[in-house]
């Protein structure tokens, strides 16, 4: 959680305008050839004719705007999330959450493995807890093209903007909270990769309209899944197994990294040779 108090607000309040330097200015992982340079060497970035960049995001703004705001819904599936996507043929989405936290920092590496053994493209949602347990493991993630990095949020909590809970973790109590939540894991992965994440899940993926258009104010597009395929790595093989066997079309699974004792590494390397051989492919978003 962050102090909502005279610092970050004063960072932001000034800082905003600085937004669009740390997206330009960021290094990469080093070691992958397939990433652009370190951009010290790039030219400062002018204005083509008369067409003007797009102002910087304003997380202060969004926070503003939204504040005392009572929202109606509550849930993983609602409108503006994304929780599927057109096909082409029988394509498939992997994504999988890595929640951070006390007993929640650890990577599954036999998961990682296996979807590098196959050739798996996935996309991978860190908490900053997680990120911040192993800065390095990041950016060695970072530098595999199978592997799309995303948000998971500061915290791993509910986005919430009046504190509401889901499986007994409350959520971020007020709009401010929410945009925090959401952008200071966002510039923590940019600072770390040098690209800007494209994907929110917040924890519990549950929200409420407001923090849905928050996310979205701050750049980000909120994610969900059709299939739940580890039940936040509770699950065992067999049951991890049987939950990917819904698969459709389109479709966007929702498993764990972070828990290598867990039956997902194990589930996924008999579900996801059985999915090929039925004709799926597997996407990035």
């Amino acid at each position: 959680m962050h102090n909502a108090g005279i610092s970050r607000r004063a960072i932001f309040g000034v800082g905003a305008a600085l937004a669009m330097g740390v997206l330009t200015g960021c290094t990469v992982a080093q070691g992958d050839s397939a990433t652009p340079r370190v951009a010290d060497d790039i030219a400062p970035v002018r204005p083509i004719s008369n067409v003007m960049p797009p102002p910087p995001v304003s997380p202060a703004a969004v926070a503003a705007r939204h504040a005392g705001a009572h929202p109606q819904s509550w849930g993983v599936d609602l409108p503006g999330i994304t929780s599927s996507f057109p096909a082409a043929g029988k394509q498939f989405a992997l994504t999988f959450d890595a929640c951070g936290g006390p007993g929640n920092s650890d990577i599954d590496q036999a998961l990682i493995d296996l979807l590098i053994a196959e050739r798996i493209p996935s996309t991978l949602f860190l908490n900053k807890r997680w990120i911040d347990a192993d800065p390095a493991r990041v950016q060695r993630l970072a530098a595999n093209p199978l592997f799309e990095l995303a948000n998971h949020g500061g915290a791993h909590k509910p986005l919430s903007v009046s504190g509401r809970s889901a499986y007994k973790v409350a959520g971020t109590a007020s709009a401010e909270e929410a945009v925090y939540e959401v952008w200071d894991n966002h510039q923590r992965i940019l600072e770390l990769t040098g690209r800007a994440p494209r994907f929110f899940r917040a924890g519990t993926a549950h929200y409420d309209e407001v923090a849905v258009e928050i996310v979205r104010e701050l750049g980000e597009t909120p994610l969900g899944f059709t299939v739940n395929a580890d039940f936040g790595a509770t699950a065992g093989a067999t049951q991890v197994q049987r939950a990917m066997s819904a698969a459709a079309p389109g479709g966007i699974a929702l498993g764990h990294m972070h828990r290598p004792r867990s039956g997902t590494a194990a589930g996924m390397a008999a579900a996801l040779p059985a999915l090929r051989a039925a004709g799926f492919t597997f996407v990035h978003l």
